[in-house]
């Protein structure tokens, strides 16, 4: 038997385009995504304004965000414990209904007392608040231990726990607070753009094994390349 013809079909550049011109989106649905992204990113007044322009009515209450982005500031200055309390002022269930949320708030907590050199408060702390939870979570004990491990080091460079004192261990935390404040207000704790985004990706993957087609390879201009024969 002969083999099955793997030849790709060749799609132009006008058919492509009247393929697209043919799809329609409704602007009120382009900007509730826009405004979904500008709520959950924490742009206040980019929200607010987009609020008037368009009369997208956002899906939580605008105010909020000024506070979920001073406790987002908060983590990522270091200062973990007034970080605590703003989160307790907003709803003190996110960290009470949440272990996992509140060991890593009491984790980085104890990271900054090392960062700081407080290596006395920094043991207290780790047995008083830390290591109750670490017995009742294995999970938390490794993490707790990979913690405890910076103090051994006079140069934390060398210790295999050293990125927890990066800036990335900050923003990990403040991200995992972000997503669940946003959870507490019934919202989704990721925008919906870029998993949009990441669905175009993969939808061109898949025609790429199939057609020629002119393909968007800029996002941020969505601009078509014509197809590569």
């Amino acid at each position: 038997m002969e083999a099955m013809s793997t030849e790709k079909k060749l799609i132009t550049r006008d058919d492509w385009e009247k393929r697209l011109n043919d799809v329609k989106i409704r602007k009120e649905d382009t900007d509730r995504l826009v405004m979904n992204f500008l709520v959950t990113e924490g742009y206040a007044e980019a929200a607010e304004k987009f609020k008037m322009e368009s009369g997208t009515e956002p899906e939580i209450d605008l105010a909020t965000i000024k506070d979920r982005m001073a406790v987002n500031k908060a983590v990522q200055s270091g200062n973990v414990e007034d970080a605590i309390e703003m989160v307790n002022d907003l709803n003190p269930e996110i960290l009470d209904t949440n272990p996992q949320l509140l060991f890593h708030r009491q984790q980085q907590r104890l990271i900054e007392l090392i960062r700081n050199g407080k290596v006395e408060e920094a043991l207290e702390f780790a047995q008083e608040e830390l290591a109750p939870m670490g017995e009742e979570n294995q999970s938390f004990l490794e993490d707790l231990e990979k913690t405890v491990a910076l103090l051994a080091f006079e140069d934390v460079s060398k210790c295999p726990a050293g990125e927890l004192l990066d800036v990335s261990q900050r923003l990990k935390t403040a991200s995992e607070v972000n997503a669940a404040i946003l959870t507490s207000q019934n919202h989704e704790k990721d925008p919906k753009l870029p998993s949009l985004l990441k669905m175009l990706i993969w939808v061109q993957d898949q025609l790429d094994e199939k057609v020629y087609y002119p393909r968007i390879t800029n996002l941020s201009t969505a601009a078509l390349e014509n197809p590569a024969v």
